[in-house]
């Protein structure tokens, strides 16, 4: 993928463990995550010197089992995250001056060790959002609610949410990923949705609220809402047709007619206007159950525009590879863009 590097070039080799071909073993049970974990980790560095034969070694070690994709996305997600890149940093400054091999293979043992660390800690983090959450939607799932207060909310991919609504309170949060909410009116009862660094009060309206990386977006389709920023403790009202983003770095500025594109989703749409690859990659990778890698990092600033239905995200990238001239391989459960 190109927005993830091995720690060095490295010869051609062999996850441990291939020589017996543990992806023509029976997997997918719950002891054998560990040792999923582990050969995932093996192959993130072997596609990035992969030849043809490797590639389709790794597809057939993907459809082995769905331990082993599941394995892979959560690997390949703990490797792009700050929090890696962080604790490989500190692991380099830690380590002595040592010959230029030494130093490869010692550079690739660290970070690698880093990137167990993560994924044990993604795993932990993912089991307690479940636990929180009333609702959970997997990958390239939608969900529609009706609470009890006759308000709808359509969950989007990926997204985790919890409710308590009584006679006294309208109480809801969005703990990961992307909702639509259209709320009945009540003067009595504001409705009210939590999503990590804001807090929205609304009496009657529909908006959608995107909650990831730390970072909220809210978008108004019609009425009126208060958002507080729970970190600085400003308030923001917004009308239709308006958007704000609040997240580490403060609030955004306001933004108004841009919502077409932030609730096409609902439509069953996904819009991309002038946008990078980069960034049209990294959004259809939510809604794709599988793995979608860019080997040319030479795309990933070709600006795209297109309307695309939301049901095919295979369809969606097949459509890219033709508009970039670049050639998509196909395998289950993964798409490489070379």
């Amino acid at each position: 993928m190109s927005d993830y590097r091995s720690p060095a070039p490295s010869a051609r080799i062999l996850p441990p463990g291939f020589e017996s071909s543990p992806m023509h073993q029976q997997q997918g049970t719950p002891t054998d995550s560990d040792e999923s974990l582990s050969q995932a980790l093996d192959w993130l560095l072997l596609l990035e010197n992969a030849d043809d034969d490797c590639r389709a070694r790794f597809a057939e070690w993907l459809a082995a089992s769905p331990a082993n994709a599941e394995a892979f996305g959560r690997v390949q997600q703990c490797w792009q995250s700050p929090t890696l890149v962080s604790a490989a940093a500190r692991l380099q400054q830690r380590r002595q001056p040592a010959p230029k091999r030494s130093r490869r293979i010692r550079g690739a043992l660290a970070i690698a060790a880093s990137l167990l660390l993560v994924v044990g800690i993604t795993l932990q983090s993912d089991l307690l959002l479940r636990l929180r959450a009333d609702h959970v939607t997997a990958v390239g799932q939608r969900q529609s609610l009706d609470l009890a207060d006759g308000s709808h909310v359509l969950l989007n991919t990926g997204s985790a949410f919890s409710s308590q609504i009584d006679a006294s309170q309208r109480v809801t949060q969005l703990l990961r990923g992307e909702a639509y909410f259209d709320v009945t009116k009540d003067s009595s009862r504001p409705f009210q949705v939590t999503a990590g660094p804001v807090l929205i009060s609304v009496r009657g309206t529909a908006f959608s609220v995107r909650y990831l990386d730390d970072a909220a977006e809210v978008s108004v389709e019609r009425g009126e809402i208060e958002v507080h920023a729970r970190g600085n403790d400003t308030r923001i009202y917004l009308a239709s047709g308006d958007s704000i983003r609040v997240g580490p770095d403060g609030v955004g500025k306001r933004i108004h007619g841009a919502t077409a594109h932030q609730l096409a989703w609902v439509h069953g749409r996904l819009i991309f206007d002038d946008r990078p690859l980069h960034e049209v990659l990294a959004e259809l990778r939510r809604y794709y159950p599988g793995w979608i890698i860019n080997r040319n990092a030479e795309l990933d600033d070709l600006r795209i525009t297109g309307n695309y239905r939301l049901s095919d995200p295979a369809d969606i990238m097949r459509s890219l590879a033709q508009v970039t001239s670049a050639q998509l391989q196909e395998y289950p459960s993964l798409l490489i863009l070379n």
